[in-house]
């Protein structure tokens, strides 16, 4: 970087310089205790004087309005707020126009800036306040208040708790780190040459960001850390994984492994980094998601390793504005979820792979403010209105989505105060922040998470035996719905007989006596609601009855004798349960085609029992004859 200083042999300001703002490459705007405001070209030194402020008026801070949200440029780009010693701050346009002055503060106002939308204005006083303005000026909430200077607190130091660690950067500018280990009140100091800019401890490494390098350290040797150099000394964000780690900057988005290699660079159309934080980006050890700015209903989703979008290209899109995003971290790559809030509050999970279907978005959870994913198991915890809720299996949304509501724990929420943030969920324990800034520790039951770990091992046994010391009916529905996830319906029937679903053990027991290994993976398919792929299944084994039966039991008519009539078989099976049913419910047919094909057929009964009794006398035989069809359904797929 270049620094090109140039004086002018006469100041256009009489006093102190208070701040200044650029409103394009070669456009400067600056305040000053002479109470002027004065444009500036750089090129060509060229000066104006814009505003002449009153006397009393005394300017601290100045910020633009952003030029532009989503590619499009808002009404309001061609003003600026100034804040200002007499607790007020002033919108100005940029030909000098005091548009509006608002009494803000008692005490001067020290800072003011917009948010990224320009919908927003915060403010911060001497008066220890923190206040949220909208962009006419009016007071919409005051976001905190400290019993001292809020520039005083901007220069505290900063801490991280995270497992046994704690790490704290100290005042001195050498700006150092200090490593505390509670566990034996062991002291390390970590000296840097440069600004520490950026910090962040998990996985068993701490991963700091100075000005011009990146410091890995393993909490096993402070010693002899890895150092790497960086593009840009602007790092704004740092995400761990437990296989590697996630760089921000002004640059792009950088991907590394623990040993200081460059990874991947993903990059999306319209990317902009300096706006992305914790809530908006995500990582796991194999996927990295990133919400869109230009487009708040866009998640882009990226393969870890090579950078590429993940399956077709395509962003996971939601019906309204994303707020926080957040991906499981343990399972197979396949089976990796993202769990989303929108903007109404409502929580999401989906699929983070699609296999060129379209993605099932599921709403799990309302009135939620802020989530966590655990970081052994893939439990998932949120604040939900004035409790704490822990789903402890919410993939059973897509087995049996009656199950979910048994999953679930709640805790009273009142100790949180207003608006909480769950900093992290590690091993058994969540930790929150209040809106004060304290953090409050709270425990969970450990079983769910060992739980977790039995079926990841396939130690059914194991799990069965840990439920019935347990006794707990949430963790019988986790098991419940893990078996049927993982196609073990030995271990389904007892867990759902635990919770006295007696429906649903009886027809386990009548997929159990299914001829073929296809017909049990199809009815399976249906116990936990995904028809069309169940149908698919049966289609591609050559087992068309049975997926000409599958939808008459759906009552699917339509998409019954569409099948019947593409293979030419059963036609007439399915219009003698058509007539059936009508029948039955009193109903005349109205459908024309069910009209079309009835005409000249007789339904005979006799005749259509004999071809059903044929069709599974076949699909015996053809599973007698088939290893895998011999296989039972109970043993682990």
């Amino acid at each position: 970087m270049r620094l090109k200083i140039s004086l002018l042999k006469e100041p256009k300001h009489k006093e102190v310089v208070s701040c200044v703002g650029w409103t394009t490459a070669d456009e400067l705007y600056s305040c000053s205790d002479d109470h002027q405001v004065m444009r500036w070209n750089p090129l060509t030194s060229e000066t104006a004087r814009v505003v002449k402020l009153p006397e009393d008026l005394y300017p601290i801070d100045l910020h633009w309005f952003p030029r532009s949200v989503g590619g499009k440029k808002q009404s309001h780009a061609e003003s600026f707020v100034l804040t200002s010693s007499d607790g007020k701050f002033h919108l100005i346009s940029k030909l000098g126009r005091v548009e509006k002055s608002v009494e803000a503060h008692c005490g001067a106002v020290l800072a003011g800036r917009w948010n990224y939308e320009g919908t927003a204005l915060v403010t911060v006083g001497e008066d220890g306040q923190v206040k949220i303005w909208s962009k006419s000026g009016m007071l919409r909430s005051t976001l905190a208040q400290q019993g001292k200077n809020i520039s005083f607190q901007f220069h505290q130091n900063f801490g991280i708790w995270l497992g046994l660690k704690y790490v704290s950067r100290t005042a001195p500018p050498s700006l150092a780190v200090l490593v505390h280990n509670v566990m034996n009140d062991a002291e390390d100091s970590l000296e840097f040459r440069d600004r520490v800019i950026k910090a962040s401890l998990d996985y068993g490494y701490l991963v700091v960001s100075t000005s011009l390098q990146c410091y890995v350290f393993s909490t096993k040797n402070w010693n002899t850390p890895l150092i790497f150099d960086l593009k840009e000394g602007t790092v704004s964000l740092i995400l761990q994984a437990e296989r590697h780690f996630l760089l921000v900057d002004g640059g792009g988005l950088y991907l590394y492994s623990y040993e200081g290699r460059l990874i991947s660079s993903p990059k999306y159309p319209g990317m902009r980094t300096d706006i992305l934080n914790a809530q908006t980006v995500s990582l796991s050890n194999d996927t990295l998601a990133v919400k869109d700015k230009a487009d708040e209903k866009v998640i882009y989703i990226f393969e870890a390793l090579s950078g590429k979008p993940l399956g077709d290209g395509k962003p996971l899109t939601h019906k309204t504005e994303i707020v926080e995003i957040a991906l499981d971290q343990k399972g197979l790559t396949s089976e990796r979820k993202i769990a989303f809030i929108d903007k109404n509050r409502d929580l999401y999970i989906t699929s983070v792979k699609r296999f060129g279907k379209e993605q099932k978005i599921v709403k799990i959870g309302t009135m939620v403010q802020t989530l966590a994913w655990n970081d052994t198991s893939n439990i998932l915890c949120g604040m939900q209105d004035t409790r704490l809720t822990v789903w402890y299996y919410p993939n059973s949304v897509y087995v049996d989505k009656d199950l979910l509501p048994k999953t679930l724990c709640e805790k009273d929420g009142s100790e949180f105060s207003k608006n909480p943030q769950i900093v992290s969920f590690v091993g058994n324990q969540i930790t929150i922040r209040r809106a004060d800034g304290s953090l409050v520790h709270l425990n969970i039951s450990p079983y769910p998470g060992i739980l977790h770990d039995y079926v990841r091992a396939s130690r059914w046994e194991d799990a069965v035996r840990l439920c019935r010391f347990v006794k707990e009916q949430s963790l019988w529905a986790c098991l419940a719905a893990m078996a049927v996830a993982n196609k073990d319906m030995a271990t389904a029937e007892i867990a759902y007989a635990a919770i006295g679903e007696i429906d649903k053990v009886q027809y386990i027991n009548s997929i159990r006596d299914l001829p073929s290994r296809e017909s049990r993976m199809a009815h399976m398919l249906l116990f936990s609601g995904n028809t069309q792929e169940a149908e698919t299944l049966l289609l591609q084994a050559g087992l068309v009855y049975q997926a000409i039966q599958v939808n008459i039991n759906l009552y699917n008519w339509d998409r019954a004798l569409e099948l019947a009539v593409k293979h030419k078989t059963h036609v007439d099976t399915v219009l003698a349960y058509r007539q059936k049913f009508l029948k039955d419910f009193g109903k005349k047919e109205t459908n024309k085609r069910f009209l079309q094909y009835a005409e000249g057929l007789e339904v005979d009964w006799n005749k259509i029992r004999a071809k059903i009794q044929m069709e599974i006398v076949k699909e015996r035989e053809r599973a007698a004859a088939s290893p895998a069809g011999r296989t039972s359904v109970t043993v682990q797929q």
